[in-house]
């Protein structure tokens, strides 16, 4: 089984990070509820009660003050409380709102969500990770904003201030489930000095594999210096999937999902590895790194230490890992000396949507609980969370790309790498499919670099992995290759 660490639980990491745990005899999220339906005590939805006719309405979120996403439950308890409820009493409802925290494991967490919700229990606001949405709706557990909540969903002011590739976090089977919280997207970062070095522009803006390639050829005669670095291996995680696999994925026109359909080891998939092979066995890329257990780490400071040209990552590598101030391998100079340019596609106009760059992104969201017995109220309630004020007083000062465009045009001002990301890469975003399955299908990925970075050919691990592929998902929800 695998667990997801939410972006609300981990704002700092790149995305949310698939944690593989112990094997059990019952994986599935069913299964799992049904183990646990008498161990866990789940809270009803809001309802009327507190005194005076008051009307009760719940919100949870894996975040208690003092301990675990501390900022998060403080910014409930603290401000958004007391602002609905003095809004609510000016608009002449008595509206009582009640915070369950939790600072548990987050398949505790999940598997909690999950049985209150199956039980037509819990709250009415639910924090949750933006890829369990999918599996909750397959399981029944959720439905659509607007059939909860009616008609006010679809004229909410928030909706135009959130881009339409960002809304989709939201998004399983054309309908909108949530409100995304946060998200991040996924840039090529380069060194200025090494490329002033090689003859490349400081200004460099790739607009298709072949000129990433050729600036990495470039790079590749400077002494000591890693041309390129793009996460391959299963060491690597889902930073494989997510920093390399999925994008490029996206420059070809793919997506791993859609449609109901899987994309197996046909062309565009090939063309991917393709792009692997000419790094790892062109000598642009070191294959070492890639089978590490502390290789993303190491690429880290190899980075920091100017002696990778090239690096795909997302935002968290500008805010957490080189900030001059706070971060993990700390470049006093970065905003001299690191660049930052789209993920372009294969070629130009090649990439989703006919784009010409892509980006990946992560993040959380809230949904409305199905069973809530106020679900108007509590859509004001998620609405009033998700309003410009409400989000950046979450973000508590912190420079932090939100869905919210207006958000971070006021936030991120001062920073020009978010602004960018918030600007330019978030257009053109994508998410991973939101399903159960797709853990598993992400290791089959991961596995296929590796061979390539192992010395086999695009279509020996393409193969591999449409086998793999058809194991877990079954032919017919193939697309033909």
């Amino acid at each position: 089984m695998w667990l997801h660490v939410p972006y609300a639980v981990a704002p700092y990491l790149p995305e949310e990070v698939p944690v593989r745990l112990p094997r059990r005899p019952a994986t599935t999220l069913g299964a799992l509820v049904t183990a646990l339906a008498l161990a866990l005590t789940a809270a009803g939805c809001g309802g009327d009660g507190g005194g005076g006719g008051a009307i009760t309405l719940t919100i949870t979120q894996n975040a208690i003050s003092g301990g675990k996403n501390a900022k998060g439950a403080d910014w409930i308890e603290n401000w958004v409380i007391p602002r609905f409820e003095a809004a609510r009493r000016a608009a002449g409802q008595n509206v009582r709102v009640r915070f369950q925290p939790n600072g548990v494991e987050d398949e505790v967490y999940k598997t909690k969500i999950a049985l209150d919700l199956k039980s037509g229990r819990g709250a009415d606001v639910i924090d949750v990770d933006g890829i369990w949405i999918g599996e909750f709706a397959q399981a029944g557990y959720l439905r659509p904003l607007r059939e909860v909540a009616g008609a006010a969903v679809d004229s909410w002011e928030g909706w135009k201030q959130i881009p339409p590739a960002v809304q989709g976090l939201g998004i399983f089977e054309g309908r909108k489930y949530a409100l995304p919280v946060g998200t991040d997207g996924r840039v090529l970062y380069y060194n200025k000095e090494l490329f002033a070095r090689a003859g490349l522009t400081s200004r460099w803006r790739p607009r298709s594999w072949r000129e990433v390639i050729d600036a990495a050829r470039a790079l590749k005669r400077l002494p000591g210096v890693t041309p390129i670095q793009i996460n391959a291996g299963t060491a690597m995680g889902e930073a494989t999937t997510m920093q390399g696999v999925l994008p490029l994925l996206a420059g070809t026109g793919t997506e791993i999902y859609s449609g109901g359909k899987w994309t197996g080891g046909g062309r565009a998939l090939r063309d991917v590895l393709g792009l692997y092979r000419e790094i790892y066995s062109g000598g642009l890329g070191d294959p070492r790194i890639q089978q590490e257990a502390q290789g993303r780490d190491k690429s880290f400071l190899e980075f920091a230490e100017g002696r990778i040209g090239i690096l795909a990552e997302g935002d968290y590598l500008w805010r957490s890992v080189v900030d001059p101030a706070v971060g993990v391998n700390p470049m006093k100079d970065r905003d001299r000396v690191v660049g930052y340019a789209l993920i372009p596609a294969a070629r130009p106009g090649a990439g989703l949507r006919g784009q010409d760059f892509v980006s990946m992104s992560g993040g959380s969201a809230r949904v409305l609980n199905p069973r809530s017995k106020h679900p108007a109220l509590a859509w004001e309630l998620l609405s009033f969370m998700h309003s410009a004020e409400a989000v950046t007083a979450e973000l508590g000062g912190e420079a932090r790309v939100t869905a919210r465009t207006d958000v971070n045009d006021k936030v991120l001002g001062r920073d020009p790498m978010l602004s960018f990301v918030a600007d330019e890469a978030l257009p053109v975003t994508a998410y991973r499919p939101p399903l159960a399955v797709y853990p598993e299908v992400s290791a089959a990925l991961q596995e296929a670099t590796a061979a390539i970075v192992s010395g086999r050919s695009p279509e020996e691990a393409a193969a591999a992995y449409h086998r793999r592929l058809t194991e877990l998902v079954g032919a017919s929800a193939i697309t033909p290759a």
